[in-house]
């Protein structure tokens, strides 16, 4: 089992900055992708970044691709998104996750993760 437990939300005007933070605790060997996700209200999830625990490789979409960074502190099972240039459309509860399957090199679909934080709100005004 793997636990996860976001921190770092809050409330920001646009172009402002936030960090979010991921805790991981538990069977931290096994895991091999890390993702933050969003969810705003009545829509879907969606992808916001992808990092492999093991090398450090990353992915972002283009939506957030330039203002978005994830990173990880693998001494620390640590996973951060910062968060830059933040827009209005950027609300939503940021989620942290984690996979254990190797046959990807990149997971950006939320139904291939196993383990979910409690989630984290991030309200961005105008």
């Amino acid at each position: 089992q793997v636990q996860l437990v976001e921190s770092g939300g809050g409330s920001v005007q646009a172009g402002g900055s936030l960090r979010l933070s991921c805790a991981a605790s538990g069977r931290i060997f096994s895991i091999y992708h890390m993702g933050w996700f969003r969810q705003a209200p009545g829509k879907e999830r969606e992808f916001v970044a992808h990092i492999r625990w093991s090398d450090g490789n990353t992915y972002a979409p283009d939506s957030v691709k330039g203002r978005f960074t994830i990173s990880r502190d693998n001494a620390k099972n640590m996973v951060y998104l910062q968060m830059n240039s933040l827009k209005p459309e950027d609300t939503a509860v940021y989620y942290c996750a984690a996979d254990r399957d190797t046959r990807y090199l990149v997971n950006t679909n939320s139904r291939n993760y196993e383990y979910w934080g409690q989630g984290t709100q991030v309200t961005v005004s105008s």
